[in-house]
């Protein structure tokens, strides 16, 4: 679904179409605006969960500290969360995909 590695130097490019069967990804206009949801609840949960291992760790009342983190921790999964926020949103959250095992083993010809 994308190219490259989910952390390299390179800007993150999905492909339009599946290299395997020729699906295209983007069913409709604007369809992974969507996947900004649920990449925002990822980032919430590793937020909650950084904070909570902060203020754990550190005891610390000042909230430098808390921000400091909590930014680094959204800085280091973003790309993270870009790529699973639309690998989720079109596996999982979308009625109108499905799995076709005909395609998967290459029976049928291209699909677009």
């Amino acid at each position: 679904m994308f190219e490259g590695r989910v952390y390299g130097l390179k800007r993150q490019k999905m492909y339009e179409n599946c290299p395997h069967c020729g699906f295209k990804f983007e069913i409709e206009p604007g369809y992974f605006y969507a996947a900004m949801y649920v990449s925002y609840a990822f980032s919430v949960g590793q937020v909650l969960v950084s904070a909570l291992i902060t203020a754990w760790l550190t005891k610390s009342d000042s909230p430098w500290v808390y921000t400091g983190v909590l930014f680094f921790t959204i800085l280091v999964f973003a790309p993270f969360n870009y790529r699973y926020s639309r690998l989720i949103l079109l596996h999982y959250l979308s009625p109108k995909v499905s799995f076709n095992p005909n395609l998967a083993a290459g029976k049928e010809g291209k699909v677009v």
